[in-house]
């Protein structure tokens, strides 16, 4: 109940200084060393503040791991993201990404920064290294359609996680490479992976595993969004599964549990509890698990998001519904 108040706190406030912030020059002094004669955005008033400031949600710099057999903690059916690059197997699990949204890794010899935005479910994992040289990501506190507005420190460049895309600043324009992962139940990763490697957490004061948005992805309307809804009658909470730009709702992938999409073949599989559901992850309802694979069995990048980003992010993309 205190939660859905201060939502809605901060909901109020949203929309009664959202016309101060559509010039950039008002971010600018927030921002001093950001280069905002350089964007993508249109129109300002897109940009919203989502609480937090500047670091106010702190990246991971620097984790630890232990190995799968040691670690301790994690329950069965809570999700992790799986990342696999050359022979390396890492997990991170969503329990400790609800409270820090980012961690900048090195994984198999390359830089990476593993994402997940709440707000969208948008769980991402992209290279560091940009037009040679190597980035680290922060959280800006910034949101633009409910999505996260990463930055990285050594140009204060702005980038929007959901596309991967730069936004504002020096790297304006620039996509970031998304690289091949999933999120499956921590007992999907164990039994498959007995001698990868798992995150450990942070050493930070929060409640981890406890979710912060309880009943957020049962809700009606995405908190801080101020777009169109889907198509279709879609739900805007509705989970889809984006390859390029297309989506597959998770309401026909559930019934299904099979697509085949020509190049590649989408799955779902029963037994992922939802990050977003109930005030402990590992209590939430069934969302199930989802990979993508090329006709060789390779996995391909992909997105597991909301509805209404799909549609805000790519307004002309394909629905499967």
């Amino acid at each position: 109940m205190l939660l859905s108040y201060i939502k809605r706190i901060i909901f109020i406030s949203a929309v009664l200084t959202q016309p101060a912030f559509a010039d950039p020059d008002r971010w600018q002094r927030a921002w001093p060393d950001t280069d905002f004669s350089q964007t993508t955005i249109e129109d300002w008033s897109e940009i919203l503040s989502g609480g937090p400031g500047k670091d106010g949600i702190p990246a991971i710099d620097d984790p630890t791991f232990v190995s799968v057999q040691h670690k301790k903690g994690l329950l069965e059916r809570e999700p992790v993201i799986t990342v696999i690059n050359n022979g390396d197997i890492r997990a991170y699990p969503i329990r400790y990404l609800t409270w820090h949204e980012i961690v900048n890794d090195t994984v198999g010899g390359a830089a990476v920064a593993i994402t997940f935005c709440p707000l969208c479910n948008s769980a991402l994992v992209f290279e560091r290294d940009v037009k040679g040289q190597e980035l680290s990501f922060g959280v800006s506190g910034n949101l633009r359609f409910s999505d996260m507005i990463m930055y990285d420190r050594e140009t204060q460049s702005w980038w929007q996680q959901a596309v991967g895309q730069g936004i504002v600043g020096e790297m304006a324009g620039v996509e970031l490479v998304q690289m091949p992962s999933w999120m499956e139940t921590w007992q999907e990763f164990k039994h498959a992976y007995p001698h990868a490697k798992v995150m450990e957490k942070p050493n930070y004061n929060r409640d981890y595993g406890r979710n912060p948005y309880v009943g957020y992805d049962s809700s009606t309307q995405p908190f801080l969004y101020f777009g169109d809804n889907p198509p279709h009658d879609i739900s805007p909470l509705m989970r889809v599964v984006r390859v390029g730009q297309k989506a597959w709702t998770l309401d026909v992938l559930s019934k299904v549990g099979h697509v085949d999409a020509g190049d590649f073949s989408i799955t779902w599989k029963a037994g992922q509890a939802s990050a977003l559901d109930a005030a402990k992850i590992s209590e939430g309802r069934d969302v199930g698990s989802i990979r993508v694979r090329d006709s060789k069995g390779n996995d391909i990048a992909h997105d597991v998001m909301f509805a209404f980003a799909f549609h805000a992010f790519f307004p002309e993309g394909e629905w499967n519904y």
